[in-house]
């Protein structure tokens, strides 16, 4: 049966990681309804301190107020931004010719972490650290390990929701392709020299299994509901925001919702001041068979993707993106 959440529901994930088998049962149930109704859940003691979030949000607040030519030497359109600087207006919603107005820097896994007998350490390219900001590789490497960790976590729930063991996505995530995104909404002061129709996230799915959101700077952030009403996504500052990726609305063919969001542009009273968001997007291993999942085919919901590795939807998603040739 659709549920029509006039928000996002609230749950507690130490319920599930250290609650009784009835509190860890009750978690799972409240996901699984909101991921297949909404596709999005707001957390609390996720293992993100306020301490190292004002940290985090300080050092990219401080990468972006440097010159452009500064923040340019960090900018690698040959490895499709996947780690360092990306400029402002380069990503595009899928479908879309106009750039977003955003700028973001991408921080990915740390190489000198992964064992050398792990040959997905090969595949990855090395994290660019900003020299201008001391504290800048500290905070994000420490925030990225906290987050993976929530993400891993909220794994397993999803597992024992979909009647999968416990630890079907450990092996798929161990030493995933995750990204940190920082990113700045920035200041336009005067909103006519900018296109009609730009904004500073046009409505998209997220590409992977799932994204864990610290609380952004400003209100903006609005998910589709399946009534075809936009409704705000507001957190508590103790929360996270968890929502279902394209990878994981893939494998479930459909039954976890991907569901549509957008950042909208701020009064245009306001649209001179900055915004600061950081998204943590939880992709498995290039290798994940994101073929639909059996128990998730029937007559009913017959097979609505074909098969495919999420490195190669990745690599089709970039494309669509505008950040891969």
């Amino acid at each position: 049966m659709d549920i029509l959440f006039d928000e996002i529901p609230s749950l507690d994930l130490a319920d599930f990681t250290s609650g009784t088998p009835e509190q860890k049962a009750a978690f799972v149930k409240k996901l699984g309804e909101a991921y297949e109704n909404i596709g999005f859940v707001a957390v609390k003691n996720h293992g993100l301190s306020k301490d190292l979030q004002d940290r985090l949000y300080h050092s990219i607040k401080a990468f972006f107020s440097l010159p452009d030519d500064i923040k340019k030497k960090y900018e690698k359109p040959e490895i499709g931004y996947q780690r360092g600087y990306t400029g402002k207006g380069k990503e595009h919603a899928k479908g879309r010719n106009t750039g977003d107005l955003k700028e973001f820097y991408h921080v990915g896994q740390e190489l000198d972490l992964i064992p050398d007998t792990d040959t997905v350490k090969g595949e990855y390219p090395e994290n660019l650290w900003p020299a201008e900001i001391s504290e800048f590789q500290k905070d994000a490497i420490e925030a990225y390990q906290t987050l993976e960790n929530a993400g891993k976590a909220m794994l397993r729930a999803i597992a024992i929701n979909l009647e999968l063991p416990e630890d079907y996505f450990e092996d798929k995530v161990a030493y995933g392709n995750s990204i940190l995104r920082q990113i700045h909404y920035f200041p336009i002061d005067n909103p006519d020299e900018v296109p009609a129709d730009a904004v500073r996230a046009a409505e998209h799915g997220d590409i992977n299994l799932i994204t864990l959101l610290m609380g952004a700077s400003a209100d903006g952030l609005q998910v589709l509901r399946k009534d075809g009403k936009w409704i705000p996504i507001t957190a508590l500052p103790d929360q996270l925001v968890v929502n279902v990726g394209d990878m994981l609305e893939r494998l479930t063919n459909k039954k976890l919702k991907s569901t549509i969001h957008r950042v909208v542009n701020p009064p245009r009273e306001l649209m001179h001041t900055s915004r600061y968001s950081i998204p943590f997007f939880m992709h498995p291993r290039s290798e994940m068979d994101l073929t639909c999942l059996p128990s998730c085919v029937d007559e009913n919901h017959p097979k609505q993707f074909a098969d495919a590795t999420a490195g190669e939807f990745l690599d089709e998603r970039l494309r669509e993106l505008g950040l891969k040739k």
